[in-house]
């Protein structure tokens, strides 16, 4: 056998985690606006981007194979799995995730809680389809893997990155349909840029992360995951539907609010009721920045609500469902949204 070259050794071992998306979609014409996400396995995108094998030893696997608007906990669980145990070897440096970008952030905020290792992983994807004139999958693809083997971005928690843009999972949003600048890190900023596939990072990640973080899947099922839901604030909203998911059972309620995680005067009052019904309920924003903090507009102390803080209402259903498997205090729940 050949024995490689004194480069090649060098060179980082990056894992690619494939769940489909955009960058593995394919259109029917090049006129047609649709496509269908998921349609090339995890090895045709890497032999789609030679150029990567001089920056790295590339190995792929097929965790699933969707669109993104279709994930789901059985998937968060399984690649959650998958991201330890591979991270554990030391024939692995680091991670890519290949992603739809519809819920892109929620992977990596899940993953930023669960995920016991400081070893980079990075979600990418992108927002034309493989077959797309002037497809942008294949450079966001050849920069996550130069960003997962950079020592640099070592212990800085999971990271997003389409468009030349790092993002740190917990801080970034999908804030525009089809621009490839879709994503947007509106509270803290973007973690950095990446150019020609070397990675300049701004700032720290200065919350609660992957080793750092008292969450884990070890004995969480689809079945055992405290099931969390979110109410949408708007102009006339009343109470009903708050009251249905209190009668289903709910342990959690997420209000997306108005401004500042506020609501009608009859869906704060269901709220407060399910809450004294032992129902944790969580005080978020709809605006998509900002921070919701106790006691502004809304009297948590009274109500028995907890401030969501800067997390958006789907990262704070991820937080608030981990959170309920470790307590039902209110205090304690609203401590983990200060930390993480």
């Amino acid at each position: 056998m050949m024995a490689l070259a004194p480069a090649a050794l060098a060179l980082p071992k990056i894992k690619v985690l494939a769940t489909g998306g955009t960058i593995a979609g394919a259109q029917a014409t090049q006129a047609d606006a649709g496509y269908k996400s998921g349609t090339f396995s995890v090895n045709d995108l890497i032999k789609a981007v030679p150029q990567m094998t001089n920056i790295a030893v590339l190995t792929g696997e097929q965790v699933a194979n969707i669109g993104s608007q279709t994930m789901n906990h059985e998937v968060w669980l399984k690649l959650a799995a998958r991201v330890n145990d591979v991270l554990k070897s030391d024939d692995v440096d680091g991670v890519v995730i290949t992603h739809g970008t519809d819920t892109m952030e929620e992977t990596g905020y899940f993953l930023s809680l669960v995920v016991k290792s400081d070893k980079p992983v990075v979600l990418v994807g992108s927002m034309r389809p493989a077959t797309a004139i002037s497809a942008d999958g294949p450079i966001n693809l050849y920069n996550a893997v130069a960003l997962a083997g950079s020592p640099e971005a070592k212990g800085r928690g999971p990271l997003v990155i389409l468009n030349d843009t790092i993002h740190y999972a917990r801080e970034t949003q999908k804030v525009h349909t089809t621009r490839m600048d879709t994503f947007a890190s509106p509270n803290r900023g973007v973690a950095g840029m990446i150019n020609t596939g070397k990675p300049f990072f701004y700032s720290a990640n200065t919350v609660r992360h992957t080793t750092k973080s008292e969450f884990s899947i070890d004995g969480l099922t689809v079945a055992n995951l405290p099931r969390v839901e979110v109410v949408y604030s708007y102009a006339n909203l009343g109470g009903e539907l708050i009251d249905a998911l209190v009668a289903q059972g709910v342990k959690g309620i997420v209000l997306a609010g108005v401004g500042d995680g506020n609501s009608t005067d009859a869906a704060i009052a269901a709220l407060e009721k399910a809450a004294k019904k032992g129902v944790a309920v969580v005080r978020c924003s709809r605006t998509g920045s900002g921070v919701v903090d106790r006691n502004i507009e809304v009297n948590d102390d009274k109500l028995g609500f907890i401030a969501g803080m800067e997390l958006n209402a789907q990262k704070a259903r991820i937080l608030l469902m981990l959170a309920l498997t470790k307590t039902a205090d209110v205090k304690k729940l609203q401590q983990y949204f200060y930390e993480y």
